[in-house]
Parts: structure tokens; sequence; C-alpha cells
């Protein structure tokens, strides 16, 4: 079988515009209370300013549906969606146009709706809106929706996207898995994004839910997890941030991880969980303790980070328990998580052969799009770079592929490989230089269009560490040229395009 090996050095690529022309009904569910506030498949979602505090301080953000996070979108496998983006912003001190992209979603036969500005789509100017259009036969499980334009997600238009399987072989471990059991981690910024573009990239806070507090500032509500002892509660982690990666942990409970970015994996047992930007992961957690308050931690890899005060924190309340925050001390932590335990629940094995990779060789190595043939198995190999010269710094980086799962089949933090059930997700931390990590991920090149491949650090992508992998760009052409609906092509009518 022939594959294609990449190896590809992530530094400050410099980013081309890459232009190729070519009614909410959800199913039964005994584990999902009906949702309160959610968007269906079928819905409509305005982009606005508004001036929020979500940690106490008080700044003009960009929102989905005029929240933070934005609204939670809910479907049932094989739905089809039809989500109309509005553009009502008019704050110049961001941007004003926008796009988003549905983080995770595989987008068969449908790259024109992967909501990527200047790849897939130009972006939605004001007054205007975008009919994304989409079906999801196969895919169920964790998402996200984020801005793709810039760095706008990080001034506050990031939300979830969950798809229920109605058949979902592991629903038999938990009792509870709705709206209530999401939780968005999330980095935040005092200042606009345009004023953060060179570094530090520093945050101001941690936001569990769209709630946190900042050093110095208020004591600003936290997120409340509310559970019942004696359940069992599938909790969606999200890792919707800019910028920094979260330590995940909730004082005296384990958690059993049986989904990392959309798939179902194997259950195991952690009491700690590494989730970086674009990540998500779903932990089933037995509310099994004496009823009371417990902390739920969340702390990033910046410096000088603390609990004191109730930062980087939520609340998880017991029915019954007083309301006020929680006295629990964190730890011991002695089932640390680690990514090469992690194994499809179905579905496992690697394409093409097991072992290095045939006939390699470097795609346009001095360039930002690699084009890739129809139907062939691609290997990419990621060595660290934050400490070789020249190299990419402010590592890990969590880099994500549109269009695609991939299968990692060397994790970081690890200098062997497998090819027989390597956990199969969509985004993927680099790890570090000092391991001599070199993260390699394999992909059968089945869905034809120009798919983005960036670090999710959205200031890193702002600044050009992305490439544009070109798959089978002929078959794109034609392929999109039926699929593309004519309101496409106007959204670029009144901008310039660079080919």
């Amino acid at each position: 079988m022939f594959i294609m090996h990449i190896l590809v050095h992530l530094l400050a690529f410099g980013l081309i515009n890459f232009y190729l022309a070519t009614a909410t009904v959800i199913g039964p569910q005994l584990h999902r209370a009906p949702s309160k506030n959610a968007l269906g498949p079928v819905s409509t979602i305005e982009i606005l300013n508004r001036v929020i505090s979500p940690d106490g301080f008080s700044r003009s953000a960009v929102l989905a549906g005029g929240t933070f996070p934005g609204p939670l979108i809910q479907a049932q496998k094989g739905d089809e969606f039809l989500i109309n983006v509005t553009d009502l912003l008019n704050d110049t001190s961001m941007d004003i146009t926008t796009s988003i992209h549905w983080h995770g979603i595989l987008q068969h036969q449908s790259n024109w709706a992967d909501g990527t500005a200047w790849i897939t789509q130009c972006p939605i100017q004001p007054t205007g809106s975008f009919l994304h259009r989409f079906t999801v036969p196969d895919q169920a499980g964790t998402y996200w929706y984020h801005s793709h334009l810039s760095a706008q997600y990080c001034d506050g238009l990031r939300g979830p996207l969950v798809i229920y399987d109605p058949d979902d072989p592991l629903a038999d471990m938990y009792d509870v898995d709705d709206e209530s059991t999401i939780i968005v981690l999330s980095d935040w910024y005092h200042k606009p994004s345009p004023l953060l573009y060179n570094p530090p990239f520093t945050p101001d806070s941690t936001l569990i839910n769209g709630l946190g507090r900042y050093p110095g500032g208020p004591s600003s509500p936290l997120a409340v997890l509310n559970v019942t002892q004696g359940q069992r509660y599938r909790f969606r982690i999200i890792g919707a941030s800019c910028d920094a990666w979260f330590n995940f942990t909730i004082d005296g409970h384990s958690m059993t991880i049986i989904e990392a970015d959309s798939n179902e994996v194997e259950p195991v047992v952690v009491d700690s969980l590494a989730v970086h930007a674009g990540q998500r992961y779903s932990v089933v957690v037995t509310a099994d303790q004496p009823v009371d308050n417990y902390w739920i931690r969340s702390v990033s890899n910046f410096p000088n980070q603390t609990f004191d005060g109730g930062l980087n924190s939520a609340i998880l309340r017991y029915g019954g328990a007083p309301i006020q925050d929680p006295t629990t001390d964190p730890g011991p932590y002695v089932l640390p998580f680690d990514e090469s335990t992690l194994h499809p629940l179905h579905g496992s094995g690697v394409p093409g052969t097991p072992g290095g990779a045939l006939n390699p060789s470097q795609l346009l190595p001095n360039g930002s799009v690699y084009e890739l043939p129809a139907n062939k198995t691609i290997e990419i190999s990621i060595p660290a770079t934050d400490l070789t010269p020249g190299g990419a710094l402010g590592g890990p980086h969590p880099i994500h592929l549109h269009g695609h799962a991939f299968d990692v089949v060397r994790v970081a933090g690890k200098n062997t490989y497998n090819y027989i059930n390597p956990v199969r997700r969509d985004t993927v931390s680099l790890g570090s230089q000092t391991q001599n990590d070199n993260v390699t991920i394999r992909f059968t090149t089945n869905n034809p269009g120009p798919w983005f491949f960036h670090c999710h650090i959205d200031w890193h992508l702002h600044n050009g560490f992305a490439v544009v992998m070109a798959e089978a760009p002929l078959s794109a052409g034609v392929q999109e040229s039926k699929a593309t609906p004519e309101y496409w092509y106007k959204l670029c009518s009144s901008q310039s395009i660079v080919a």
C-alpha cells in the first residue's frame, strides 16, 4: 500500500490566502433532560457585541447569541444542520467581519461550509449572513464552534456543540448527560484581541462555563455543577482556550474517560486530565462522596497559578449541600493521564502498513500548501520545535486538522509507535522538545478539499502557524462546484481575493 510520509517542521509559516473556486427535533434519550436554552441543528445565530464581566472585569466582547460561552447547539446523529450565521458586529476595536468553524465536524462533501476565513470562505460582512448547510451521518460526540477569523474567538465567539447518539454503546455507564453536564474551559483576556497579537499572550483569568475570578479582582460568581448523590454523570469537557492548556481535576472524585475528540474510547480511569486548546473529552464521574461542596480545578500551564480565592476553579455541589465555597483539598493524584492508554472503542486499525512510511518525500517544503493525492495513506511527523533554533516558541502546541480524525501513532511523551489501536482524534499536543517528542499521525485522503492544519493557540495561528492540506484538488474542484451554493460566491463579491 502506498503511504506518503510528510515531515512537517511547523514554524511560523507565512499564511497565504488560499481560494478554491470550485425545526429542532431531538430524539428521546433516557439520559438527557430537556435543554432550556439550547439551539437545534436548524437555527439562527446572531454574532453581536455586548459588554460582559465573566470574571468581574467589564469589557466589550464578540458573542454568539449575546452570551459567553455561546448557546449550546445540540443535535442527534444523522441530523442535517442548517445554521444561519448573522453578523451584527459594530465595535471597531475588534474585528467586525466574522466566520464560524464547526470544530471536529468532518464536512464530507461540504468543505465550503467549514467556516475557515480565507481558506474555505470569505468572511461574513457586517449586516450580512451565511447559511451553513451540512449533514453528519456518522459522527456523534462532543464538538464546539468558534470564530475562525484572525484571533477573534479570543474575544468571546466560542460555544459547545453536541451530537447525541441514541444508540451510544457506553450509555449504561452514566445516568445523566445533558446541558448541565457540559464543561467549557477557557482563558479570558481583559484587552481586545487586536491589542494582543504580539507576545506575551498572558490571560487574565481562567473561566469555567463562562465564570471565574482574576487576581486582585472581586469574588465574582463561580460556575456550579449540581449533582445528586449516587448518580453517574457524563461530563463533556471542552478545551475552548485561545492559548492555555489546563490540568482538570475534581477534588475527591476520579474520572473515567470514555471519549476523546468525539471518538469513544475504551474506558480509562484518571484523577487528572490534560485538556489542550481544541480538545474535548467525555468523562464519567460518580457522585459517591458525602454531601458537600467540592472544588473543580482547572489550572493552566502559565506560571504563578493558584487556587487561592477560587481562582481557576468551579464548584461541584451535591444536592443538600450549603450554598458556599468548598473547603476541600486537592489530590493526592495517583492516576495521571497518559494519552497512550487511550484506545478506540471500535474501528481500531491504522491505515497503511505498520512501521515506517514508504516512499518518503517532503512536499512543498518552502510553502504553506501541501497538495495531497486522493485515497492515499498520509503520515505526518511533527517534531516539537519550541527549543530548536528558529523554532515555534510557546509550546506545547495543540495541532488541529480540519476535515479528518487521525490516528496518533506516536503520542507526546513516548518514543514508541502504536499501529494497532492508537487513539483517534482531531487535535493533538506536540509535547515538549525537552523529551525529544515527535508526534506522528496517520489519516486517509478520502475527503477532497482544502483543509486547514494549524496550531490551535489562536495567537500562533494569527501569526502564521498553519498550512493548508489541499486534498485531491482536482476532485475537490469538481465536487465543490456541484455542492457549493450560489450564495457562497456572494460572500466574496465585495472583497479582494489573493490566489
